[in-house]
């Protein structure tokens, strides 16, 4: 049993709920992977689930804080929190949607937090999402542009 299932299964206990089969599954679907959105998470558990097991498990995820949203325009994709990955941020592509993690910045961390406290604001979390054109993207528009 891997480390991150352990955590997570002493995470819902802590709730006062069980790791079943279909939480573990829809968890190691969204594990080591990038942000997925609910249809590509449908598909890789299909075999396993049902779309309705599926939604009510996300949902609970996300109260619980296991899972994130990260908004992308009026869509949205799914990712562990920061409970069960390492704290990260994001480039969005506008034009494909593909999400390129950021590595985590201790110079930014350290800026948002000396913000925060020159507002006397007490941050819980947060996101920075960066929105562009990926590198396929880029080449793609240079293309159309030169022709």
């Amino acid at each position: 049993m891997s480390d991150q299932y352990e955590k997570l299964q002493l995470f819902l206990k802590k709730h006062g709920l069980s790791a079943t089969t279909q939480r573990r599954q829809v968890f190691e679907a969204l594990q080591y992977k990038e942000p997925q959105s609910m249809h590509e998470l449908w598909l890789a558990c299909r075999q396993q689930l049902d779309r309705a097991t599926l939604y009510r498990t996300i949902t609970l995820f996300e109260q619980l804080g296991i899972v994130q949203r990260l908004q992308i325009g009026w869509k949205y994709k799914l990712e562990l929190s920061n409970a069960f990955q390492p704290h990260h941020h994001h480039f969005s592509c506008r034009q494909c949607a593909a999400i390129i993690p950021l590595p985590e910045d201790n110079q930014l961390e350290d800026r948002l937090n000396q913000l925060a406290e020159a507002a006397s604001f007490q941050p819980e979390d947060h996101q920075i999402e960066i929105r562009g054109l990926c590198q396929k993207c880029q080449a793609k528009k240079l293309q159309v542009i030169t022709r």
